[in-house]
C-alpha cells in the first residue's frame, strides 16, 4: 500500500507508457495479420493497407473499445488473492504490459504471427505465480488455451477448405467463370457481410450504447448485408473487364471480381480487432489507473479513463505503420500463393469462427484463426501448395509465447519491486 501512496502518479505514467508499448506490438503483429490476406492478394498495396488499418483500427479502439472492461484479461487470476497486497497486482500489471509489448515486438521483427492475448495471459500468469503463488491462478482457463492451437485452426482451416472449393466449383470450374463469377459474388458479398456484421455486433458495439439481442443482431446484419450484396452487383456490373488480361494471367478478370471484396473485408475486420483486441493493452491499463485512483481498493470492473483509449488506438496504428510488414508478409505470401479468390475464403472462414467462438464461449486468437484458414485455402490445392518451413516456425512460436510472456514478466516484476521498495 505504501507503494500506491507513494508512487500512485509514477505508477500510472509508467504503465501509460507500457501499455503504449503493448499496443504498438499489437498493431505490429496482430493488425498485420487482419491486413495480411489483402496484401498478399495484391487486393491492396502496403501504403493502402496502413491508411485503411490506420482508419478503421483507430475507430474501433475508440469508438467501440469499451467503456467498461475486465481489469484482468479473461479472468486467468483471482484478484481476491491480492486484496491485501494491491501494490503487487499493480507492479504485476506493469510488468506484464511491458513482457507481452517487448515479446509481440521481437516476434514482429523476425515475423512470427502470435497470439495477442496469450503472450499477455503469460505475462499474468508469471507475475502471479511468483507475487502469490500458483494458487492465485485459475488454471482450469489453460486446457482451453491449449486447446484452442488446435481446435481454432482446424475451424477455421475446414471452413477455408470447403469455401474455396464451392468457388472453384460454381466459379473457376465452368465454361464462363466470368459470367459466374458475376452471378455469384454478390452472394458472396451477402455472406461475407453478414459475418462480418456478426462479429462487429457481437464484439463491439454493446460497449457504445447499442445493446442488441442475439435476434435485432441477425435482423440488422441481414439487411446491411443485402444492402451490401446489392450495391456489390451494382459495382460489378459497371466494372470495365478486358479479355485480353485473361491472355496475361489466367482468370484475372474473375479475381478483380473478388479483389472488391477483399477491400471490403479488410475494413471491416479491421474496425473489429480495433474493438476487440485493444483490451489486451488497456485491460491491465486500466487496472493500474483504477487501484491507483481509489488507493488500493480492487474491483472486478473498471472504467476506462478518456484517456486510454486514444492512447491504445494510437499505439495500434503507429505499430502496424512502422514493423507490420514483416507479419503481413508472412501471413500473405509465406504460407501460401494468395489471390483474391482465396483470400476471401480465408478472411471469411476467419471471420465466421470468430462468430462461432463468440457464440459457444471457446478460447481463441485471431492470429491462429487467420492462420488456419490461409493453410485450409492451401490445402485445397494439395500439400505442395504449403510452406511447411514457415508453418513450422509459426507453430513453434505459438508454443513458446505462454513461456516468453511468464518470463520475461517475472523478470521485469523483480526489477520493478527493487525500483519501488
Amino acid at each position: 500500500m505504501d507503494i500506491i501512496a507513494n508512487y500512485g502518479t509514477t505508477l500510472v505514467l509508467v504503465a501509460a507508457l507500457f501499455g503504449f508499448l503493448m499496443a504498438w506490438g499489437i498493431g505490429a503483429n496482430d493488425v498485420a495479420n487482419a491486413m495480411g490476406t489483402s496484401v498478399g492478394t495484391k487486393s491492396l498495396t502496403i501504403r493502402q493497407a496502413i491508411i485503411i488499418a490506420m482508419i478503421f483500427e483507430f475507430a474501433g479502439a475508440y469508438l467501440a473499445g469499451g467503456e467498461v472492461t475486465a481489469t484482468i484479461r479473461n479472468g486467468i487470476i483471482d484478484t481476491n488473492a491480492f486484496v491485501d497486497t494491491p501494490d503487487l497486482l499493480v507492479l504485476g500489471m506493469i510488468a506484464s504490459l511491458l513482457a507481452a509489448g517487448a515479446w509481440l515486438i521481437l516476434a514482429s521483427y523476425f515475423g512470427w504471427p502470435v497470439s495477442t492475448t496469450h503472450s499477455i495471459i503469460g505475462a499474468i500468469v508469471g507475475f502471479a505465480v511468483v507475487s502469490i503463488g500458483p494458487e492465485a491462478v485459475q488454471w482450469g482457463k489453460f486446457g482451453g488455451i491449449v486447446g484452442s492451437w488446435i481446435i481454432t485452426p482446424a475451424i477455421s482451416g475446414i471452413i477455408a477448405y470447403f469455401m474455396f472449393i464451392s468457388v472453384q466449383k460454381l466459379i473457376f470450374n465452368t465454361d464462363d467463370p466470368l459470367a459466374n463469377a458475376k452471378r455469384y459474388v454478390p452472394f458472396y458479398m451477402f455472406l461475407t457481410a453478414l459475418v462480418i456484421c456478426l462479429v462487429t455486433i457481437k464484439k463491439g458495439l454493446t460497449h457504445v450504447g447499442l445493446h442488441l439481442s442475439n435476434g435485432e443482431g441477425v435482423l440488422l446484419s441481414t439487411i446491411i448485408s443485402i444492402a451490401v450484396a446489392f450495391a456489390g452487383w451494382l459495382y460489378i456490373r459497371g466494372q470495365q473487364y478486358n479479355p485480353q488480361d485473361d491472355s496475361k494471367m489466367h482468370f484475372a478478370n474473375v479475381e478483380k471480381v473478388f479483389g472488391i471484396l477483399m477491400v471490403i473485408t479488410a475494413c471491416a475486420m479491421a474496425f473489429a480487432h480495433g474493438s476487440n483486441d485493444v483490451a489486451n493493452a488497456i485491460g491491465p491499463l486500466s487496472a493500474v489507473v483504477s487501484i491507483v485512483e481509489s488507493s488500493g481498493q480492487i474491483a472486478g470492473k473498471s472504467t476506462i479513463a478518456w484517456w486510454i483509449l486514444p492512447l491504445g488506438g494510437i499505439g495500434i496504428v503507429i505499430g502496424l505503420a512502422t514493423m507490420g510488414e514483416k507479419v503481413m508478409a508472412t501471413v500473405g505470401t509465406g504460407i501460401t500463393h494468395l489471390t483474391p479468390s482465396r483470400g476471401f475464403a480465408a478472411q471469411l472462414a476467419t471471420a465466421a469462427t470468430v462468430v462461432i467462438a463468440s457464440g459457444t464461449g471457446l478460447p481463441i486468437s485471431t492470429t491462429q484463426t487467420l492462420v488456419g484458414a490461409v493453410m485450409g485455402v492451401g490445402l485445397a490445392r494439395g500439400i505442395a501448395a504449403l510452406n511447411l518451413g514457415v508453418l513450422r516456425n509459426i507453430v513453434v512460436s505459438w508454443i513458446i509465447t505462454l513461456p516468453a510472456g511468464a518470463i520475461l514478466a517475472i523478470a521485469i516484476f523483480y526489477v520493478l519491486q527493487a525500483c519501488f521498495s
